[in-house]
């Protein structure tokens, strides 16, 4: 980072957002408000702090299927079909989000329905029926997810789920937010109330209220919501990562016709932090999602069309396939560094997987340039102003802030610190925080064997292509076709497609 001026150190030890996430900060409970008085609607988001990194074990999928039974199923007033009737006129809905540490309620309707909507919402949360049969099917929607959608429908989100696993084995991070099959199946009517009456408490929640709410409606929330029962349960420790010892492989044999990659590593710095918002503008350069002149983007797709996409992130990025923008209440004290390879043809899997490892050293290396990083600085600046348009999002952003512990707004931090930053901070970030040659990498492929033994002899990986490509593509194919990738026998793991995410 270059020297800067006492006014600007100043300025940052006052407006920086403070970050005190740890196993020994207790969230403040305090109602998150976003009243917008020309909002003709009203968007409600309440935040409990549960996730998959509570569920019991050998229950696994606990908190994802508590969650549903309040916000897809049936309550003590309405049957679940009944529920759907009479939210349909009123053109809304509600729903939860079940992430790792967080879960949040919320649902948006206009003022003009906000009576009934709300009777609904709150019906959903303090008195939900725990019927069987909901149970029923909400643990089949489940399995079936696990058992078929991931493992046979969605290749790109197996392998980050397989990386994710792999990284925190033996965590409260270490399995699927929809939990294992063999967890769903044992979770029980009993297990789901104890599961309520434990975590859906008065004091382990936060209210989020947005829009054009009024004054008796804020009163009455906290008044409904003080109806849940006493508790504070115990903080869950940090997750801490594997110690990575060089690569790792987890290869998935599945009967595949393309390759689908991912790679990454557990990083300190989280949201809030000068670092994080350093690694944002490198991360950016290096492969924002969905922008197509991001680094690896222009590397593997456009110069030779391998496949759809490649990118990169700093912080937990569920669903990308289905997103075009970050999600918002997936908040983890503990984040990753992680590159996605989208599926390429099983015949240039080694040299995609080189390609990509190539630029990421060249990067940890060698840092940003000062074009590339004057142009990705002012790129940001603009398009954060894009991540939460509506009242709906600015209210979830600001939940965020709330898990965090940010004393101002994440997304208006990011934009001074567009116009702050430096090359050198950058840079200096890059080296502190990412590392090339330790990491975790998931491949999901076709005749595993023969990718493992192709990484253990480290073999030139040459390419064909059937269109012709400048010569400057070819020039650097010789380069990545012999790129080195050091891998040790011991560190490379084979996995059955149909053995994963059982227990």
């Amino acid at each position: 980072m270059k020297t800067l001026s006492f006014a600007l150190i100043c300025f940052l030890v006052i407006a920086l957002p403070h970050t005190m996430v740890g196993e020994e900060t207790v969230t403040s409970n305090k109602p998150v408000l976003l009243p917008v008085k020309n909002d003709p609607t009203i968007s409600f988001r309440i935040w409990f702090k549960v996730g998959s990194q509570n569920d019991p074990a050998g229950k696994e999928g606990l908190a994802s299927v508590t969650a549903a039974m309040l916000s897809d199923a049936s309550t003590e007033k309405n049957s679940y079909s009944e529920i759907l009737e009479k939210l349909y006129p009123l053109a809304t809905s509600y729903n939860a989000s079940a992430s790792t540490e967080m879960t949040v309620f919320y649902g948006r309707t206009h003022k003009d329905n906000a009576q009934q909507f709300y009777s609904l919402f709150m019906d959903a949360i303090l008195v939900p029926a725990f019927k069987q049969e909901d149970l029923d099917r909400i643990k089949s929607q489940l399995i079936n997810y696990i058992e078929n959608t991931l493992r046979y429908a969605s290749d790109e989100e197996l392998g980050k789920a397989v990386l994710y696993n792999e990284l925190f084995r033996e965590t409260p991070y270490g399995h699927l937010l929809a939990g294992t099959s063999d967890g769903i199946k044992s979770i029980t009517i009993d297990d789901v109330r104890s599961f309520y009456k434990q975590y859906y408490t008065k004091e382990n929640l936060v209210i989020g209220l947005g829009g054009g709410y009024s004054p008796e409606l804020l009163a009455t929330l906290k008044k409904d919501l003080a109806k849940l029962p006493a508790g504070a349960p115990k903080p869950v420790p940090v997750a801490k990562a594997k110690n990575l010892d060089g690569l790792d492989f987890t290869i998935v044999e599945k009967d595949a016709a393309s390759t689908a990659i991912s790679m990454g590593f557990p990083i300190k710095a989280l949201r809030g932090t000068k670092d994080w918002y350093a690694l944002a503008i490198a991360n950016s350069w290096l492969g924002e999602h969905r922008n197509s002149s991001s680094h690896l983007y222009q590397v593997i797709r456009e110069a030779r069309g391998l496949n759809y996409g490649d990118y990169s992130y700093i912080e937990n990025y569920p669903n990308a396939g289905q997103r075009q923008l970050p999600p918002q209440n997936v908040s983890r004290r503990q984040q990753i560094f992680e590159i996605w390879i989208r599926p390429v043809p099983n015949e240039t899997r080694l040299f995609a997987l080189r390609a990509a490892l190539r630029e990421f050293k060249n990067l940890t290396e060698h840092g940003m340039t000062k074009n590339d990083f004057e142009l990705t600085r002012s790129f940001l600046n603009k398009y954060v102003l894009h991540y939460a348009p509506t009242t709906m999002e600015r209210l979830a952003y600001a939940l965020d802030d709330r898990f965090y512990g940010l004393t101002a707004s994440h997304l208006e931090t990011f934009r001074k610190m567009m116009k702050t930053l430096t090359l050198s901070d950058v840079n200096a970030s890059i080296k502190k925080h990412w590392q090339y040659g330790k990491m975790e990498i998931a491949v999901v492929t076709k005749d595993a064997n023969g990718f493992r033994d192709a990484l253990l002899k480290n073999a030139p990986s040459p390419i064909k292509y059937s269109t012709p490509k400048p010569e400057s593509v070819l020039n650097e194919d010789k380069e990545i076709v012999s790129f080195p990738i050091k891998v040790k026998e011991a560190n490379i793991r084979i996995a059955p497609v149909g053995e994963l995410f059982v227990k």
